[in-house]
C-alpha cells in the first residue's frame, strides 16, 4: 500500500493506505470500549502498565516473531543521509541505516519483556492498549489496517490460572455480544503460532487461539501460549521456580467499531448503545 491510495471515510474518520484518522465520535466510541476491556481486567486484580510500540529486533527475534509471523513484520531504520527527502513516497534503500528496530504486531509482547527474569504471583493479571502494525496483504477501512489499537488482559503463572482466565472472559465476551445484538462465531484461528516441534503438533491437536467473529471480522480472541513466553523471558513462579504459564485476552479497537458502526450506522448512536449495554452486563 502507497501514501497515495484511496482515501475513504467512516464518519467523521479519514482512512487511506491503512491508516485511520479517527474523528471526535469515532474516537469516543473507542475510548468507551477500550476503558470497558480495561475495567474489565482491572476488577479481577489485573495491574495496568504502558508500553512503547517497537522494540529492539533482536528482542523479538527471540520471540521467534520473524519466523512465526514474518508477512506481518515492519523495521525501522535511521536515515543514513537525513537533509535529502524521499523520492516519489519512498526512502532508497541507500538512504536507508541497518533497521534495527522493530514495530510488534501484538500488545502482549510487552507483559512478558515486563516480567523478563522476575519471578510472579501465580495468579498474576496484567492489563494493557498499545498501537500494533501489520503488513497484511490487503486493507479495508477499519476492519483491516496498517497501524490499529489492541487492548489485552494477560494471565501469567499457572496453566491453571490462564484457562480460568481464558474461560471467564470467553463467557463475558460472548454475553457482551449478545447484549449488543451482535451474531458472533467463535472459531479455531488457522494462523500458526507455533513453527516446528512439538509445540506445533501440540497446537494442531488442541487450537491455542479461539477468534470471535462478527460479520466475518474477528474482533476478540483468546490465546493459550503455554510456557513458550515464560521460557523465553525467564519468568517463573512459586517457590521452585517453576517456568510460568501465559495466555490472553485480545480486542482489536477499531474493529469493534467496524462492526458497530455498521450495524448502527454512526459512532454515536453505536455508543449509546453500548453505553446502555455495559450497564445492563454490570461489573465483571
Amino acid at each position: 500500500m502507497t501514501a497515495e491510495a484511496a482515501e475513504s471515510a467512516v464518519g467523521g474518520s479519514r482512512i487511506a493506505g491503512g491508516l485511520a484518522l479517527l474523528g471526535p465520535e469515532e474516537t469516543a466510541l473507542l475510548r468507551l470500549l477500550d476503558d470497558a476491556f480495561r475495567d474489565w481486567g482491572a476488577a479481577r486484580g489485573a495491574m495496568e502498565i504502558s508500553a512503547p510500540p517497537l522494540y529492539p529486533v533482536q528482542q523479538l527475534a527471540d520471540l521467534d516473531v520473524y519466523v512465526n509471523f514474518p508477512q506481518l513484520a515492519l523495521v525501522v531504520g535511521g536515515l543514513r543521509t537525513p537533509g535529502s527527502g524521499p523520492v516519489e513516497g519512498r526512502f532508497a534503500p541507500e538512504q536507508l541505516a541497518a533497521p534495527g528496530l522493530g514495530l510488534s504486531h501484538a500488545t502482549c509482547f510487552a507483559v512478558y519483556r515486563y516480567l523478563q527474569d522476575r519471578q510472579v504471583a501465580p495468579d498474576t493479571l496484567v492489563t494493557l492498549v498499545n498501537r500494533c502494525f501489520r503488513q497484511e496483504d490487503h486493507f479495508d477501512g477499519l476492519r483491516r489496517l496498517l497501524s490499529f489499537q489492541m487492548r489485552e488482559i494477560v494471565a501469567v503463572g499457572t496453566f491453571e490460572h490462564t484457562q480460568e482466565v481464558i474461560a471467564r472472559y470467553r463467557e463475558r465476551i460472548e454475553a457482551f455480544l449478545g447484549l449488543l445484538g451482535l451474531e458472533v462465531v467463535v472459531e479455531a484461528a488457522t494462523d500458526p503460532f507455533f513453527q516446528g516441534g512439538a509445540r506445533a503438533l501440540l497446537q494442531r491437536m488442541a487450537p491455542v487461539k479461539y477468534e470471535f467473529q462478527v460479520d466475518g471480522l474477528a474482533i476478540a480472541s483468546v490465546n493459550t501460549h503455554r510456557n513458550f513466553f515464560g521460557e523465553r523471558c525467564r519468568i517463573s513462579y512459586g517457590e521452585d521456580r517453576t517456568t510460568a504459564f501465559t495466555g490472553c485476552v485480545a480486542f482489536g479497537l477499531e474493529r469493534w467499531l467496524a462492526v458497530l458502526i455498521d450495524r448502527h450506522g454512526s459512532a454515536d448512536k453505536a455508543r449509546t448503545t453500548v453505553e446502555k449495554v455495559l450497564h445492563e452486563l454490570g461489573p465483571a
